[in-house]
């Protein structure tokens, strides 16, 4: 249930900062909301897959930890990111 090598560049090449850009935080958050998407709508369907129903919690933790850090050194980026994902700001 990993995101493949071209969505994942694509998602990159989008939120990176300057070129060769994978690990600011930014990327971070996008790529593990594409994640979550993924895990979400497979959990839809295998609604007792208990497995990744426990790593979709942790990948939503470690999202959560990712936004507040994001949110309380770079405003006005996070809510920016926070628009463009269509995700909520409840941090």
């Amino acid at each position: 249930m990993a995101l493949d090598q071209a969505k994942k560049q694509e998602i990159i090449a989008k939120y990176a900062r300057k070129a060769g850009d994978t690990g600011s935080s930014e990327v971070q958050i996008a790529l593990l909301t594409a994640r979550i998407v993924e895990l979400t709508e497979h959990l839809k369907t295998f609604k007792k897959d208990h497995a990744s129903r426990l790593g979709l919690l942790k990948l939503v933790g470690q999202r959560r930890r990712l936004m507040r850090y994001f949110k309380r050194t770079q405003k006005d980026a996070y809510l920016k990111l926070v628009s463009d994902l269509d995700i909520r700001d409840n941090i």
